[in-house]
């Protein structure tokens, strides 16, 4: 079961440095009943959090990058039955699970574990995929996951007093030939690629690059501009300090509209543009345009080719207007001439 989510939701690390997160999260679910026990659920146990670790660690070096694919990705393995590695079922299971929800993860990945036994006269025998008598009375249970072409995780549990090199280079040999089995016969029948499209329920996405000193402009005061765009389109919205802006939603026209009204609110303008908009306000001194994200002001002398005595004899508020950027001073103030200005 996979689940997506913005990448604000991704889950946050507390601990004694610099606050982390990640943006990956495998939960491994291990009830009694699948080992034919009769207990409560108190919540995930030691076994959960590091097979649930070990699984989701084998799957990180094949997601997309954050750029390549903005979601928050949730990934949930629930065992119903074992007699083996269920931590390495769960690595072929997450893989599996991602590409049907149309992750472009880079590769397959299969995860498998070796045993070892060693007999009275010290001759030890290796077997692979072991199961769970094998696990409970032999002396090695060697979990290795990854690719076809290399290894993204390993965990070693051992009874005895160590390893041989023979020992650690078999069981590679083992596991490698035994993941390109399970990849080759059984995960690729299943599903051979990712999915071109994510599921239908998932959250679109769209992505809009602002100069990071627009962030301060898309906010506004109190988040008075973020929140307007929320409300009016109904999407879901994420600014990262890059200025890389992420717009979630369900509805394709209601996503175009917040796209919209974002690079209205984030435009850059520049002197010499020739700009469109509505009379706000009227004063002595000019007329005040909106511009969508800042007012404009034309002075009295720069509305026509003539002189007028109070700007009402030309503009009233509500009226449509064009004009040309002549000065942005250091407070970003727009100066504006109405003058010449070609239908």
């Amino acid at each position: 079961m996979q689940h997506f989510g913005k990448i604000s939701e991704e889950q946050k690390l507390d601990g004694l440095d610099e606050e982390e997160s990640k943006r990956y999260m495998h939960h491994y679910n291990f009830p009694g009943f699948s080992v034919g026990e009769a207990k409560t659920s108190r919540g995930a146990g030691r076994r959960e959090i590091g097979h649930g670790a070990l699984a989701e660690k084998a799957l990180i070096p094949v997601l997309p990058s954050k750029e390549d694919f903005p979601y928050a990705i949730r990934v949930v393995s629930e065992v119903l039955g074992s007699n083996g590695s269920t931590s390495q079922a769960s690595v072929c299971g997450s893989s599996l699970a991602l590409m049907d929800a149309g992750v472009p993860i880079k590769k397959p990945v299969a995860g498998i574990s070796t045993g070892l036994f060693t007999n009275e006269d010290g001759k030890s025998t290796m077997v692979t995929d072991i199961q769970g008598l094998e696990d409970f009375f032999g002396e090695m249970d060697f979990k290795v996951a990854g690719t076809k072409d290399g290894i993204t995780a390993i965990q070693v549990d051992i009874k005895n007093d160590g390893l041989s090199y023979e020992i650690i280079e078999e069981a590679f040999e083992r596991t490698l030939k035994a993941r390109k089995m399970i990849i080759d016969d059984i995960m690729n029948k299943a599903i051979a690629n990712p999915r071109e499209h994510v599921s239908e329920y998932a959250p679109k996405i769209e992505k809009v690059q602002i100069s990071v000193d627009k962030i301060r402009d898309l906010i506004g005061t109190g988040g008075k501009n973020i929140n307007k765009i929320i409300e009016e389109t109904g999407v879901e919205i994420d600014i990262q300090e890059t200025g890389l802006v992420l717009v979630y939603g369900q509805e394709q026209e209601n996503m175009d509209k917040a796209i919209s009204m974002i690079k209205i609110l984030t435009k850059e303008f520049k002197v010499g543009e020739i700009v469109e908009g509505v009379v706000t306000n009227i004063s002595k001194f000019g007329a005040f345009v909106d511009l969508g994200i800042r007012e404009g002001l034309v002075h009295i002398s720069k509305i026509v080719n003539r002189r007028i005595n109070t700007v009402d004899e030309v503009l009233k508020v509500g009226d449509y207007v064009k004009a040309k950027i002549i000065e942005i001073d250091d407070q970003g103030k727009i100066a504006l001439d109405m003058r010449n200005i070609e239908e």
